[in-house]
């Protein structure tokens, strides 16, 4: 039996660092390494899936872009984004890569409905959008028996970024924050609250036929 997964909570760290962390974390792991959870900032970000199509950022300016193993297009991270990554055992948990990003999604969504905030799926679209916005984003790498890379909630950010990339490879696609429609949490607050709930959901037979229907791991 693993022990109980960590929350590593880094601060504001740079993306690539942390990136590589993560890969060498997964690659390094063996069947009995407990599970963590990164919590972190990252200074202004691109990051670019690993058939992102380059087209799509539009203007970086100076903010560096980096490309990435994960899957999905191009997103923004900045500081009062929360990003988590959840570096998990998918095998020893029992879900697939379908699993893993309904489970995330369902975290979302239930966090979020604590804030008063309704937010939903969108079909063949994954992430979590409010109205016709999205408010976070998922993007992931699956290396068996693990996963790493994760999620990215808007919390209370400079959100102008965005508008110079198609955000997850959509022309025109509205972003929100959590700011604009409820008094936002801090990033630590925030973070213990989705660990929680991606705990409760991220378990074998929690949610059955787990990832069926369920959209690819992307952006």
């Amino acid at each position: 039996m693993s022990a109980a997964p960590r929350l590593r909570e880094l601060g504001r760290a740079d993306y690539a660092d942390v990136y590589a962390r993560m890969r060498d974390f997964t690659a390094t792991r063996t069947p009995e390494t407990a599970d963590e959870y990164w919590l972190v900032e990252h200074p202004p970000v691109y990051t670019l899936g690993q058939a992102a199509d380059p087209s799509h950022v539009l203007a970086a300016g100076d903010i560096p872009v980096v490309p990435t193993d994960r899957g999905g297009q191009v997103t923004y991270h900045g500081p009062g984004q929360l990003v988590l990554y959840p570096l998990l055992d998918l095998r020893r948990r029992g879900i697939g890569p379908r699993g893993l990003v309904w489970g995330i999604e369902q975290a979302l969504i239930d966090y979020l409905a604590t804030l008063t905030i309704a937010a939903q799926r969108r079909a063949g679209a994954p992430g979590v959008y409010v109205g016709a916005a999205k408010i976070a984003s998922i993007g992931l790498r699956v290396r068996k028996p693990g996963c790493y890379h994760g999620l990215a909630l808007n919390l209370d950010m400079d959100l102008e970024p965005f508008a110079r990339i198609n955000p997850c490879g959509y022309a025109g696609l509205a972003m929100t924050q959590v700011a604009a429609h409820h008094p936002a949490p801090t990033i630590a607050a925030a973070g213990r609250a989705l660990v929680a709930r991606l705990e409760h959901w991220l378990q074998p037979g929690r949610a059955p036929a787990i990832g069926e229907s369920a959209p690819a791991a992307a952006v």
